[in-house]
């Protein structure tokens, strides 16, 4: 039995070789295939969304799997971009639809937003990290949220940033004492009550950022010592299933790291 900082621990020591295994999953290729075939093809947030294959994918890939329904606001999202800080993904508070719109920034880009290879590459890893997170999830809630918080801490410029997220709220009350009522009191005491003890600087500093998710999994495990992984980790490492990697993937993935031919 694992507890979250072990399990953590455990994923992040060689991180690398944990996605390829989750990228090599017949699941997960399968997907990738189809998104790297074809999303070349979309041209608007409208095309992005009336295809449902890569709708999901990216969705998921975003974090955004639990707002799947909400295409109304995901295609204002889209379409805003984010170079005015009135457009929706700006308001929102959420640095996941600042993540979305930056990547997909149709308002930029037009036409040729999804001819890019930075956002075909950022999309496909993202997609993997949330697989990880989600199979990781299934065995230890803690290190699932440890995992996300670590993914998501880069775009996290604000506490208001912290509070429109539930999960980042959750790993922030757990990591600093905060109590869950403190969300009934204005949202502007809530941000200074975080940040009297956090400096939102410090989480763009690995070293920090290192230091904030251990606190988090130490205060979490010692309040959920019953939540720990019943099955090994040899899945997540075994990398001797690679052979599910079809050779398309293998040169899309390839090229999109080494800038395209």
């Amino acid at each position: 039995m694992l507890t979250a900082t072990i399990y953590f621990n455990a994923i992040t020591k060689d991180y690398s070789r944990t996605l390829s295994a989750t990228a090599a999953e017949p699941a997960v290729t399968r997907e990738t295939n189809y998104f790297l075939a074809n999303i070349g093809k979309v041209q608007s947030a409208k095309d992005l969304i009336h295809n449902s294959k890569l709708y999901t994918y990216v969705m998921k890939a975003f974090g955004l799997s639990d707002m799947m329904n909400a295409k109304g606001l995901i295609s204002k999202v889209l379409e805003g971009g984010v170079s005015s800080s009135k457009s929706l993904a700006n308001t929102l508070n959420d640095p996941r639809y600042k993540a979305l719109a930056t990547a997909f920034n149709f308002a930029a880009d037009g036409t040729n937003t999804t001819s890019s290879m930075a956002l075909q590459q950022t999309t496909v890893s993202n997609y993997i990290e949330q697989t990880l997170e989600t199979n990781v999830g299934q065995q230890n809630p803690g290190t699932q949220m440890a995992l996300y918080f670590q993914c998501m801490a880069p775009n996290i410029t604000s506490a208001y940033n912290i509070l429109g997220d539930k999960t980042l709220l959750k790993v922030v009350q757990t990591a600093l004492g905060l109590p869950v009522s403190m969300s009934q009191v204005n949202i502007d005491i809530q941000a200074k009550m975080i940040t009297g003890q956090l400096k939102i600087a410090d989480l763009q500093n690995p070293v920090k950022l290192q230091k904030f998710i251990e606190r988090f999994t130490a205060t979490y495990d010692s309040t959920n010592t019953s939540a720990a992984p019943t099955t090994p980790l040899t899945p997540l490492f075994d990398t001797s299933n690679t052979v599910g990697i079809s050779s398309n993937l293998l040169l899309s993935l390839a090229n999109l790291k080494l800038g395209g031919p």
